[in-house]
């Protein structure tokens, strides 16, 4: 039985689209029904302060063109359809983030009548960020932790601690 290998011209031009990714990745972020503390905190990362464009992150405002999907909150009956929306207008390949103890299991708003449950229940996550809410840091660190995951070509998803 012959192994058949890629040409060498493949192999690199799958190097240079990672490279490209992991080095300008594009994030839209979603609130899915939050009490808004987690926005304020990615926000917060998004300032000179923190500075999140320093790894060559661009918050974008059209799912269309972003590869980074930050969630925060429960997904309620009232965001779960959007929430899939926003996630099939992405172009592959897309990576979720879930920020904050709510979007991660549902929070203090888990069991509520109009609480579907967390975002990895309605569309896949790549990494978690756990707290409430999470510190600037600790979102970075997640997203880092993602992109380092890329290059690596790591698909377990990632838990970061606080």
């Amino acid at each position: 039985m012959e192994m058949k290998l890629d040409p060498p011209w493949q192999r690199a031009l799958e190097q240079i689209k990672t490279w490209a990714r992991v080095n300008s990745p594009w994030v839209i972020h979603y609130n899915s029904g939050s009490c808004n503390g987690c926005d304020i905190e990615i926000l917060a990362t998004l300032t000179p302060r923190y500075d999140l464009e320093r790894f060559g992150i661009k918050l974008q405002g059209s799912p269309r063109h972003a590869d980074v999907l930050i969630c925060t909150g429960p997904v309620s009956l009232q965001s779960r359809d959007r929430l899939l929306r926003i996630y099939e207008q992405m172009p592959e390949p897309k990576f979720v983030v879930a920020v904050g103890s709510c979007g991660i299991s549902g929070g203090a708003f888990q069991g509520c009548y109009n609480v579907v449950g967390s975002i990895g229940d309605v569309i896949p996550v790549d990494a978690y960020v756990p707290g409430c809410p999470p510190r600037p840091e600790a979102i970075i660190h997640g997203v880092v932790a993602l992109l380092q995951s890329l290059q690596k070509k790591d698909a377990a998803p990632q838990s970061v601690e606080e």
